[in-house]
């Protein structure tokens, strides 16, 4: 049996963003182009699957009524923007987005059913920054969101393991889970204050959940050192103590520094450390329990490669991919072991850091 799933449909092409917008359909083409045709291609250790369309009784452990009719009404009439900045709705998106929640259901279904060892789910539109009550950033569903309900509700875990490695804050996310402490919310993404702004080293959690909100806010420009020392001495501990049952990942890509979205300086070779360190922390903690969902990235010249470098650490298959390492100037540096720093004193009220 192969040890992962890829969860994929061509009806995430449907999605319309327009001409010229950076969350379009060309991201999944370049992904599944490099696994289909590249190194990974002849691997028997992956294996794509189909997935499902969500209900709208699965939407609604997140979402409002009215939002979710919001989104089907205006996709009816023919698409728009679905908030006031950029996220753009087509006739189709409303059908792909429910398969976008599908694909992150399916993802930890399989998993959970013993079925895959571990799972990508490789969907679109994105779905960290959509709220209750509204979508923003791209996302239309909160993925992620939903499909971590369905692990409490439907398998009865009491700790899921969030970790969103998007370039950007998953505002949503945090906010669908801000209250328990049955799910831990670690998210590290660049400076927020322009957007979403929320994500700042001061949100900790709400009652129950106070010291189960995570967020280590780096610098623009932060390079693999940086980001990676602030994993280590912080992500990890924090997580492995916390026990959790399933670790799920909102996986963005767009941390690399060829972005022309995210402001973080990440390369391919960093993220493949990145992964190699989730797939680690998943094994010690949860017997393997592990799946990971599409966010951003939106180079599509290194997304594929990131993306087959995630299938090829969780599959055990072989991939080697060559790219340049960015450093840092030292304002940077120094600006991230300050907020490390910062992160460090205010989590210490919750967990153990050196």
């Amino acid at each position: 049996m192969p040890r992962t799933a890829v969860v994929f449909s061509p009806e995430y092409y449907k999605h319309n963003t327009g001409k010229n917008h950076p969350e379009s359909a060309k991201r999944l083409h370049a992904i599944v182009k490099e696994l289909r045709q590249g190194q990974l291609s002849q691997s028997r250790k992956w294996q794509f699957v189909k997935p499902e369309k969500a209900s709208v009784d699965d939407l609604i452990l997140i979402h409002d009524k009215r939002y979710i009719k919001k989104v089907r009404d205006i996709c009816r009439s023919g698409g728009g923007l679905l908030d006031t900045g950029d996220t753009i709705v087509s006739s189709e998106t409303f059908d792909v987005a429910r398969y976008a929640v599908g694909g992150a259901v399916k993802a930890v279904c399989l998993v959970m059913q013993g079925c895959y060892e571990n799972s990508f789910a490789l969907v679109r539109p994105p779905g960290h920054h959509a709220t209750r009550h509204y979508g923003l950033g791209f996302c239309v569903f909160n993925n992620v969101a939903i499909a971590t309900k369905l692990l409490l509700r439907d398998f009865k875990l009491k700790r899921v393991l969030i970790l969103d490695i998007d370039s950007h804050h998953g505002n949503g996310t945090q906010q669908a889970f801000i209250g328990t402490d049955e799910v831990l919310y670690i998210s590290l993404h660049e400076n927020p204050r322009d957007f979403p702004g929320t994500g700042f080293a001061q949100e900790v959690g709400e009652g129950r959940g106070c010291g189960h909100t995570v967020n280590i806010p780096l610098p623009f420009g932060t390079d693999d050192q940086t980001y990676l020392k602030a994993w280590n001495e912080i992500v990890v501990p924090i997580a492995l103590q916390y026990r959790p049952q399933f670790v799920l990942v909102s996986a963005g890509l767009d941390c690399h520094y060829a972005d022309p979205v995210g402001e973080l300086s990440l390369s391919v070779l960093g993220y493949n450390k990145i992964f190699q360190s989730i797939s680690s922390l998943a094994g010690r903690s949860c017997s393997g329990k592990l799946a990971l969902v599409l966010e951003g990235g939106y180079d599509v010249k290194y997304i594929g490669k990131i993306a087959a470098s995630a299938i090829a650490t969780m599959s055990g298959s072989t991939y080697t991919v060559n790219d340049k390492v960015p450093v840092s100037n030292l304002f940077v540096k120094d600006e991230g072991k300050n907020i490390m720093k910062e992160v460090k004193e205010i989590q210490r009220n919750y967990w153990q850091l050196r």
